[in-house]
C-alpha cells in the first residue's frame, strides 16, 4: 500500500510541472503577438538623425600659384684690382653703405708712378722728332712741314736741277758723259732719300700714338691704383688686409645692391600661360613669419629648362628700409586672375577620406552620397570643379555618420542650438525640413 501511494504521488508532481510548462509557453506566445501588433500599429518606429543643411554659393576666387624662391641682388660685384701692388689702405668695413666710385681700397702707387713717367719720356721723345709741342699741339703737323722731308724735298730738288743742266752742257758737248752720269745718279739717291723720310716719319706718327696709348694705359694704371665701387650697396664681404700684395684680378671687395631685391623662383611650365610681368607677388620670409611681403612680377624666362620642366620667374621687390637680405628663403603666391561667380560649398560640408572628397545631398529627406572634385580654397569655401549643379541642398553635420539612403530629420534653418550628433527623439524627428540657409 504504501508502494502505490507513494507512486501515485510521483505521477500527481510531474503532470502539475508539465502543466506549468505549457502555461507559460502560451503565455509568453500572447505576449510577443501583442507585442508584434504593437509594432505594427506604429508604436516603435525607427530612429532618424537631425543634421544641419547648407547651399552652395556663388563666389569670387582669386587664383594663384605658389611659389618658393630665394632673394638675390640685382647688382652684385666682386670688385677686383686691374693692378698689380700692395694694399696700402681698405677703406671700407663689412656692411658698410658704398655709393657709385667710393674708395674701396687703395695701392702703394710708387711703381706706377714710375711707369707713368717712363711712359710720358717716350711721348716727348717722339713729339720732339716730329717738330711738336705735345703739351700744346697733340696732333703732328703736315708731312712737308717737318724739317727731314723738307731737307729730303730740297736735296731732290737740286739733284734734279743740276741733271737738267748737266744734260743741256751734254748736248753741246760741253760736259762728258761720266758728269751726266753722276748727275743722273744723284737725282736717284735723293729720291730714295726723300722717300725714306716718308717713311721714317710715318713710323714716327705710328709710334707717337703707340706711346701716346702707352701713357694713357700707364695714367689708367696709376688711377686703378684706388679701387672704386662700380654700384651702390652695402659690402658683404672684405677680402684683402692692408700689407698684402695682390695680383691683377685679385677680389678685394664684394658689394651688393640692397634695393630694390629680386625674387627669383622657378614656376612649373603648365602656369607658363598665366604669368607675366606685372602680376602681383604676396610671400613670407622666415625673419618675419607674420609679415605678408609684396612684389611684382618683372621678368618672366622665354625658355623652359627641360631637365626640371620648370621656367624662371623674377620679382622685384621693395627693400627701402634694408631689412630683407640677399638669400633670404621665401614662399608665397603668384596672383593671377580672378573668377567670378565660382561654384563653392562650405568647408564643413565636404567630407575627404583616403584622398576622396565627397558631399551629401539631401532630397526628400534622404542622404544621397555625391562625390565631388575641389578646386581652389578662398577662406572657408572650397571650389566644386564637377559632381554638382549648384542647386542641391547639402548636409552640414554628421557627416561621418551619414549614409546613402538615410533617412535624416533636417534642423531648422539656422538653428545653431540643435544637437550634431546621434539619434533626435520623438518631437525632434518632426522638425521641419528648411530651405537653403
Amino acid at each position: 500500500m504504501k508502494i502505490n501511494k507513494l507512486t501515485n504521488q510521483m505521477q500527481f508532481s510531474v503532470g502539475l510541472s508539465i502543466g506549468l510548462a505549457a502555461f507559460l509557453v502560451l503565455f509568453l506566445g500572447a505576449c510577443n503577438k501583442k507585442e508584434e501588433q504593437q509594432a505594427r500599429k506604429g508604436g516603435n518606429r525607427p530612429q532618424a538623425f537631425r543634421i544641419q543643411t547648407t547651399s552652395l554659393q556663388r563666389i569670387t576666387i582669386q587664383r594663384q600659384v605658389d611659389l618658393a624662391g630665394t632673394l638675390i641682388s640685382p647688382d652684385q660685384a666682386r670688385v677686383s684690382s686691374e693692378v698689380a701692388g700692395v694694399v696700402q689702405q681698405v677703406l671700407v668695413e663689412l656692411g658698410q653703405k658704398v655709393a657709385v666710385g667710393q674708395a674701396l681700397v687703395r695701392l702703394d702707387p710708387r711703381e706706377l708712378e714710375l711707369a707713368l713717367r717712363r711712359a710720358e719720356s717716350l711721348l716727348r721723345q717722339t713729339e720732339a722728332q716730329l717738330g711738336m709741342d705735345g703739351r700744346k699741339v697733340k696732333e703732328p703737323p703736315p708731312e712737308d712741314q717737318i724739317a727731314s722731308i723738307r731737307t729730303a724735298i730740297a736735296n731732290r730738288d737740286d739733284a734734279r736741277a743740276q741733271l737738267a743742266r748737266a744734260k743741256r752742257l751734254r748736248s753741246q758737248n760741253l760736259l762728258s758723259q761720266a758728269d751726266l752720269d753722276t748727275s743722273e745718279t744723284r737725282v736717284k739717291v735723293t729720291e730714295a732719300a726723300y722717300q725714306a723720310a716718308l717713311e721714317n716719319i710715318q713710323s714716327l706718327k705710328a709710334s707717337l700714338q703707340e706711346r701716346s696709348s702707352a701713357l694713357e694705359l700707364a695714367q689708367k694704371k696709376l688711377n686703378d691704383a684706388v679701387i672704386r665701387a662700380p654700384v651702390s650697396g652695402s659690402v658683404s664681404e672684405r677680402l684683402v688686409q692692408p700689407g698684402e700684395f695682390i695680383r691683377e684680378n685679385t677680389p678685394v671687395i664684394a658689394v651688393v645692391q640692397m634695393n630694390p631685391l629680386k625674387l627669383r623662383t622657378a614656376v612649373q611650365e603648365r602656369h607658363a600661360s598665366l604669368i607675366r610681368a606685372g602680376l602681383d607677388v604676396q610671400f613670407r620670409v622666415e625673419s618675419f613669419p607674420d609679415e605678408i611681403l609684396r612684389g611684382k612680377v618683372a621678368y618672366v624666362s622665354p625658355a623652359v629648362d627641360q631637365a626640371t620642366r620648370t621656367f624662371a620667374v623674377e620679382v622685384l621687390v621693395d627693400n627701402r628700409d634694408e631689412r630683407l637680405k640677399p638669400g633670404f628663403f621665401a614662399k608665397g603666391i603668384i596672383m593671377t586672375r580672378r573668377d567670378e561667380g565660382v561654384l563653392a560649398a562650405p568647408e564643413e560640408a565636404i567630407s575627404t577620406l583616403a584622398g576622396m572628397s565627397n558631399v551629401f545631398v539631401i532630397e526628400n529627406n534622404k542622404v544621397r552620397q555625391q562625390p565631388v572634385a575641389l578646386g581652389a580654397r578662398d577662406g572657408k569655401y572650397t571650389e566644386i570643379l564637377s559632381g554638382l549643379k549648384g542647386n542641391e541642398l547639402v548636409a552640414a553635420s554628421n557627416l561621418s555618420q551619414l549614409a546613402t539612403g538615410m533617412q535624416v530629420d533636417i534642423a531648422q534653418l539656422g538653428d545653431r542650438s540643435s544637437p550634431k550628433a546621434g539619434p533626435a527623439d520623438d518631437q525632434g524627428a518632426r522638425g521641419e525640413q528648411g530651405g537653403r540657409p
